[in-house]
C-alpha cells in the first residue's frame, strides 16, 4: 500500500488534507490584494519552530527529525495553512490574463511550507503515534478540511484555471502539461468548485466532518490493535517455531510481561500464530481479537462512525450530480465505471470460490485422519493449509523461512533495483541525516553508472507501539524539477516481528513479496522523470500495478541462488526446497483471493447502495451470505478495521484496483518470461523504467501500458497465474 503525501496546492487537498509540495510562489509585486507569504509567518511568530523549518544539511536537505518536537505541530499547521492561502491568493488575484506559466505552474510552486509539515505528521500518524498526537489530529482534520476547501472553492482560482484549461494555450502545451493542466482543472471541478450557495457551503462541511471521522476511525483500530494482546505462557507454545517464540517473548518483555509470550493484534503477529500454534483454542481467541478490532461494543467501536461516513460521502456525490458515490470515484480511474470493476472481480469470484472449496475439502480430510473431531473454522484454516502443503508439496513454511533473512533481502532488493533500473544503494554511516527512532536506516541512492545522485531510502522495518499495522511507501520529498531538479526522499514500513539481540530476522514468503511490492513503489519515486509536483501522484487502480510487478523477481533464479542462504550455516537454500516452492505457487490462492474479493466486492457495495441508516455489522453479514462467501475465510479486512476506505478515501470504492492492477502485473510478467533475457532482460526493463514508472502520471495509465505491451492487457494472464481456468472468449479487465 502507498501513502501519498505530495502534490500541488490545487490537487493535494484532494489527496491527503491539504498536504502540499513544490517551492513556494513568487510573489507578484503587481499585485497588493494578499499578504506576503514571509509576513504571515513572520507574523505568527514561527521563524523558530522546529516543524516549519527549512531542511537543512545533505542531499537537498532532510527532515529534522531528531530535533522535531510534537508541541510545534500545531501552530506550524496554522502558519503553513495560511502562507498557503496567501500564495494561492497572489495567485487569484493576478491582475494579468491566465496562462499556464501564471496559474498552473504557480499552483505548482505552492504550498512548500505545508509538504515539510505533513512528513513530520506521517512519522507521527502511521510510525511513532501517541495520545498526544492523536488529539493534535483530531482537533486539526476539520481545520486542514476547511482549508483545503477555501483553496477547491475559490472562485476567482477556479476561473482562472478553466480559463487556461479552455482556452487556445492548452492546444499548444505539451502532453505533460496539458495532462497537468487537465488533472489540476478535474482536481478543482469534482471537488465542489462548481457549486455556489447554500450547496458549497454543505460541501464543506460534509468535508470537515469527513475529516474528523476519518481519523476517528483509524485511531479506534489501533487503538485496538494496541490495547488487545494476547498472552500465553511456556505450556501453550506447542507447533510455534523458535523465531515466533523468541520474537513473542520480546513483545512481551517490552510489555512488562517478562516469562510470558505476547501475540500481538496486528496480522504480522496473528497470521504466523494461526498458522503454526497447535493450541487450537488460543488460535480462536487471536482470531477473535484480530477479526474484531473496531467491532467490540466500547468507546473504539466503529459502527456508526462507518455509517455517518457512507451517508456524507453519498450526499455530497449527490451535491455534484453523481448516482452514487463509486461512480464518483471511479470516474477517472483506469475502471472508468462499477460496473467495469463488478465484472472483473465477480469474473475471478466463481474460481476462487471453487478453489476454497477444494481446498477446505483438502483440510477437512487431514483433520479427519488426525481424529481432531473438527469441522475446519476461519480460526484452523492457516493452521490446516500448512498440513496441506506439506503433504501435497513436501513444504514446510517454517523450513523456508530458515533462508529468509531480512538483510540478505534487502540485499536482493538492490541487486534487483541495479540489474532493472542502474540503481545503487550505499548504507549512511549512522547520524549522518536524522531518523525518527534508532531502527530506522538510511541508504544514499545513485545511479551506478554515472554516480549522479537520486535520493535517499529510508527502511524503518519492525513493529512497535504506536505503528500502525501493516507495510506501506512513502516519499518526504518527491521528484520535481521546475526550477531544478529536487533530491527524492523516500521510504517503506514494515512491521516485521524485531528478534532478540543478535538474532536474524527471518520472514515468511508471503512477507518476502510484501517487502519487494513495498520496495516497487521506492523504485517508482526514484524512477520518476516528470517536471511537476502533481504528475508524481497516480491513478489509484494502476499505481498498485508497478509495486506488484515487483514481485515477480522473488523467486527469480538470479535472487534465489545469491541471497536465499540458511540464516545458521550460510548454505544455499536447497534446489529441491526451490523445486518444491515454484510447484506450490499457486498454492492456497483460493483463501487469498476469496479474502481479499470478499474485502473488495464489500467496499464496491458500500459505495453503491442508498447508505441512509446503514447497519454495517448487519450489511457485512448479510453481503456475505449473498455472495456465497465460504464461512471458514473472513474478509481480509472486516468493514471496522477496514481502514483502506474509512480512515481516507484514497481506496474508498478503489479496494478492487488491487485486482485491476493484478491483470497488468501478470500481463507484463509473461511479456518478460517471454522475452530472451527472461526477467533480467535488458531491452525489456528498458521499456519498464520508460514507459511505466519514469513518465508517473504525465500520460494516460492505457496509454502507458500500450507503450510498454503494444496492446491492452488481458484477464488470461491473471487466471492462469492464480491456475484458474481460463476464460473461453478473449477478456480485457
Amino acid at each position: 500500500m502507498r501513502k501519498i503525501f505530495l502534490a500541488s496546492a490545487a490537487i493535494s487537498t484532494l489527496i491527503f488534507v491539504a498536504a502540499c509540495s513544490g517551492p513556494e510562489a513568487p510573489v507578484s509585486e503587481a499585485v497588493d490584494t494578499a499578504p506576503d507569504a514571509s509576513d504571515v509567518k513572520e507574523s505568527a511568530n514561527m521563524n523558530n519552530n522546529t516543524v516549519l523549518a527549512e531542511w537543512t544539511g545533505p542531499y537537498g536537505g532532510v527532515p529534522a527529525f531528531d530535533t522535531v518536537v510534537l508541541a510545534d505541530l500545531k501552530p506550524a499547521l496554522e502558519a503553513g495553512m495560511a502562507t498557503n492561502l496567501a500564495e494561492v491568493d497572489v495567485i487569484a488575484n493576478n491582475p494579468d490574463a491566465p496562462t499556464f506559466e501564471n496559474t498552473i505552474v504557480a499552483l505548482e510552486r505552492t504550498g512548500r511550507d505545508l509538504n515539510r509539515i505533513f512528513s513530520y505528521w506521517g512519522i507521527w500518524s502511521s510510525n511513532m503515534s501517541s495520545p498526544e498526537f492523536r488529539a493534535i489530529q483530531g482537533e486539526m482534520a476539520p481545520k486542514l478540511s476547511e482549508f483545503g476547501s477555501k483553496i477547491t472553492q475559490n472562485e476567482a482560482l477556479f476561473a482562472r484555471v478553466k480559463a487556461v484549461y479552455e482556452g487556445e494555450e492548452m492546444k499548444t502545451l505539451r502532453p505533460d502539461q496539458q495532462r497537468l493542466t487537465l488533472l489540476t482543472y478535474d482536481g478543482f471541478a469534482r471537488n465542489g468548485a462548481t457549486l455556489s450557495g447554500d450547496d458549497k457551503a454543505r460541501y464543506t462541511a460534509i468535508n470537515s466532518r469527513l475529516a474528523e471521522l476519518h481519523s476517528d476511525f483509524g485511531n479506534n483500530v489501533l487503538a485496538d490493535e494496541e490495547g488487545y494482546v494476547t498472552y500465553i505462557t511456556g505450556d501453550q507454545l506447542g507447533g510455534l517455531p523458535d523465531s515466533l517464540v523468541n520474537a513473542a517473548a520480546a513483545a512481551a518483555k517490552s510489555r512488562d510481561h517478562d516469562g510470558q509470550y505476547a501475540i500481538t493484534n496486528t496480522r504480522s503477529s496473528m497470521s504466523p500464530f494461526l498458522t503454526y500454534s497447535d493450541e487450537r483454542d488460543v488460535r480462536e481467541k487471536v482470531w477473535r481479537t484480530y477479526y474484531s478490532r473496531g467491532d467490540n461494543g466500547d468507546e473504539h467501536d466503529n459502527n456508526a462512525i462507518i455509517t455517518e461516513i457512507l451517508e456524507l460521502r453519498n450526499e455530497r456525490v449527490h451535491l455534484l450530480g453523481y448516482e452514487n458515490y463509486a461512480s464518483w470515484r471511479l470516474e477517472n480511474r483506469m475502471a472508468k465505471t462499477p460496473k467495469r470493476a463488478l465484472d472483473l472481480m465477480e469474473a475471478v469470484w466463481p474460481a476462487a470460490l471453487a478453489r476454497v472449496k477444494e481446498e477446505v475439502a483438502d483440510m477437512q480430510a487431514i483433520a479427519d485422519a488426525e481424529g481432531a473431531n473438527i469441522t475446519i473454522a476461519p480460526w484452523d484454516y492457516r493452521y490446516y493449509a500448512e498440513k496441506v502443503r506439506k503433504a501435497k508439496y513436501d513444504l514446510n513454511s517454517d523450513e523456508v523461512k530458515q533462508y529468509l533473512q531480512l538483510d540478505k533481502l534487502r540485499e536482493a532488493l538492490f541487486f534487483v533495483a541495479g540489474e532493472l533500473f542502474n540503481f545503487e544503494f550505499t548504507a549512511l554511516p549512522d547520524g549522518e541525516v536524522p531518523v525518527f527512532h534508532e531502527d530506522v536506516y538510511v541508504w544514499r541512492v545513485t545511479d551506478r553508472t554515472s554516480g549522479k545522485e537520486i535520493g535517499l531510502w529510508y527502511l524503518d522495518p519492525f513493529a512497535r507501539p504506536g505503528k500502525r499495522s501493516g507495510a506501506w511507501a512513502t516519499t518526504y520529498r518527491s521528484y520535481e524539477n521546475i526550477d531544478g531538479p529536487q533530491t527524492v526522499l523516500g521510504s517503506n514500513n514494515s512491521n516485521f516481528i524485531k528478534g532478540a539481540p543478535g538474532e536474524p530476522v527471518l520472514i515468511s514468503w508471503d512477507d518476502a513479496s510484501t517487502l519487494f511490492h513495498e520496495f516497487g513503489h521506492a523504485l517508482h519515486f526514484f524512477s520518476t522523470k516528470v517536471d511537476y509536483p502533481t504528475l508524481n501522484g497516480g491513478v489509484r487502480d494502476y499505481t498498485e500495478f508497478q509495486s506488484q510487478l515487483l514481485e515477480r523477481w522473488l523467486p527469480t533464479d538470479k535472487v534465489i541462488d545469491q541471497f536465499l542462504v540458511h540464516y545458521k550455516t550460510g548454505e544455499p537454500i536447497p534446489a529441491e526446497l526451490v523445486a518444491k516452492i515454484k510447484a506450490a505457487a499457486t498454492f492456497n490462492q483460493g483463501f487469498s483471493t476469496t479474502e481479499y474479493l470478499a474485502s473488495a466486492l464489500m467496499d464496491m457495495r458500500y459505495h453503491t447502495v442508498d447508505p441512509t441508516g446503514i447497519d454495517p455489522d448487519k450489511f457485512e453479514r448479510e453481503n456475505m451470505i449473498a455472495l456465497n462467501a465460504p464461512k471458514e475465510i473472513p474478509m481480509r479486512h472486516r468493514s471496522t478495521q477496514f481502514a483502506h476506505i474509512f480512515s481516507g478515501e484514497g481506496y474508498s470504492a478503489g479496494y478492487y484496483g488491487y485486482m485491476w492492477a493484478d491483470v497488468l502485473t501478470a500481463d507484463a510478467a509473461e511479456a518478460f518470461a517471454e522475452a530472451p533475457g527472461g526477467f533480467y532482460d535488458k531491452a525489456m526493463a528498458k521499456k519498464l523504467v520508460d514507459n511505466l514508472f519514469a513518465p508517473r502520471n504525465s500520460i494516460d495509465p492505457a496509454n502507458a501500458y500500450r507503450a510498454f505491451r503494444g496492446r491492452d492487457a488481458k484477464i488470461d494472464a491473471l487466471m492462469r497465474d492464480r491456475g484458474f481456468p481460463v476464460p473461453k472468449k478473449d477478456s480485457k479487465p
